[in-house]
């Protein structure tokens, strides 16, 4: 076993190392930027309105849910053990400066989850039971005529549904245990099966199931912790200005407790800010882009701004409120902690009594699940791209147990193997989103020309999309 983490651990440095991943997953969101002529910032009111406030397309057509329901779907997957244990642990091992390297992430990824959002809804399907399927496993193919496409979209598949059972199943089930057996002395077997039963009941309904737990239980989960955060901040408000110029002083010189050379700490503090960001948000792996798919909208623009969304809220609110936290509270600096308890002892110091190991015990539980929900339906989507609709429910079967497993053994090597896989599955969608970054700007600029505040009805969009000829509504290409 001490091999086999050995090997994960030197391959997931490679893939997350300077000279592969980090800079296509940055370069990528610069390029993505400029194409798009920063719509992350100049559209973002629009798209927080279009998703948050008014939820859904007035008379759109395909998909299996909402707007808001795809958006809640995605944000499930991703505000999860990444943005409490991946937080802790990114600024444990890489200073205060690897948050200033996880909004740089957030921010260039923006552009990224726009695009593959797009896409997602652009290239989707119908499959033999009638429900919807979109992703980088779909458009990398269709999208990208020939032999690359092809391998492109089946590599995309194949990681995706490994690494569902790592970022989105076994990591979270053991988070889960952890903090429940620490804080309320549960045995980890039991939360375990309470987690598998709980896990199967919803994903058994498929997306419509998934999308009606996730609309009603993501909003209030995210409300209620950064507003525990946001006490916490004003009780240590007096330390906030010195923990944002830690933050970005580090973010280029690293922290001297990680020794040597000041490249090699500024190194780390990039190297765990970037990979604990996309762990955090998953802008640029494409994952995102499978919920998306399922959205009823009028049109592939306005669902790719409303995904947009989701890497603001998970990674410029949530991943700050946490690693601000951690810094104004010093918990960070706890040699004894574990990532896992990191945030716990933070919130503790603000909360009175023992409601901070409690707040956070629940929101990692209620985060947990919901990551477990979104990225099961993302695997059974790349498991039905695999081997046709026949994989899906054993696949259900299979995930919902392996939660079980993930919730009741040590899980040192599986870290590794998440970080591995994600960059897997990162790399050949990066390489489609550049292939395909013309296509996707150029049809966003031509509807944003005619529809700019995203207030046109569905008929208006029909009618002015006549006049461009290379573009498509939301309707779904069988």
């Amino acid at each position: 076993m001490e091999q086999l983490e050995n090997a994960f651990a030197t391959a997931s440095s490679f893939v997350w190392g300077p000279f592969f991943l980090i800079p296509l997953l940055l370069g990528t969101g610069v390029i993505l930027t400029i194409r798009l002529r920063v719509l992350q910032l100049s559209k973002l009111g629009p798209a927080l309105r279009l998703g948050i406030l008014r939820r859904r397309d007035e008379d759109a057509e395909g998909g299996d849910v909402s707007q808001f329901q795809a958006l809640t779907t995605a944000l499930a997957a991703t505000v999860g053990v990444g943005n409490i244990v991946g937080v802790a642990g990114a600024i444990s091992v890489g200073g205060p400066g690897a948050l200033f390297w996880m909004w740089v992430t957030g921010i260039f990824g923006m552009a990224s989850k726009y695009s593959e959002a797009f896409l997602g809804v652009r290239f989707r399907k119908t499959d033999a039971a009638g429900e919807i399927s979109g992703g980088p496993q779909y458009y990398l193919e269709r999208g990208i005529k020939g032999p690359i496409g092809k391998v492109l979209g089946v590599s995309f598949a194949v990681f995706a549904v490994l690494a569902s059972f790592g970022i989105g199943n076994m990591t979270q089930g053991n988070a889960i245990t952890e903090n429940v057996e620490s804080t309320f002395g549960i045995p980890p077997w039991i939360a375990g099966l309470v987690i598998m039963a709980c896990a199967f009941a919803v994903l058994v309904g498929g997306i419509k199931s998934i999308g009606r737990v996730t609309s009603a239980l993501v909003p209030i989960m995210i409300v209620a912790y950064v507003l525990c955060a946001i006490f916490i901040l004003i009780v240590n408000a007096d330390q906030v200005p010195a923990a944002f110029a830690q933050i970005f002083r580090e973010a280029f010189t690293g922290h001297a407790a990680f020794g040597g050379a000041a490249g090699s700490a500024f190194m780390l503090a990039l190297r765990m800010g970037v990979a604990r960001g996309i762990f955090s948000n998953e802008s640029g792996m494409g994952s995102a882009a499978i919920a998306a798919a399922a959205a009823q909208t009028t049109h592939p623009v306005r669902q790719g701004l409303v995904s947009m969304t989701q890497t603001f809220i998970d990674t410029i609110i949530v991943v700050t409120f946490t690693g601000l936290v951690l810094i104004t509270t010093g918990a960070w600096q706890d040699t004894d902690l574990t990532a896992a308890t990191m945030t716990a002892e933070a919130f503790s110091h603000g909360l009175p009594g023992n409601w901070g190991h409690y707040v956070v015990t629940i929101a990692i539980a209620l985060f947990a699940f919901s990551t477990v929900l979104g990225w099961a339906y993302y695997g059974e989507r790349c498991m039905e791209r695999l081997v046709g609709r026949g994989g899906v429910l054993p696949y259900r079967i299979v995930f919902s147990i392996i939660v079980y497993v993930g919730a009741t053994v040590p899980l040192a090597v599986v870290w590794n193997f998440s970080d591995l896989m994600n960059g897997l599955m990162a790399f050949p969608n990066l390489v489609g989103l550049i292939i395909l970054s013309g296509l996707v700007a150029r049809e966003t600029k031509y509807y944003l020309d005619n529809d700019p505040k995203l207030q046109a009805s569905k008929l208006e969009v029909d009618t002015f999309m006549i006049g461009h000829p290379g573009a498509v509504n939301s309707h779904d290409d069988d």
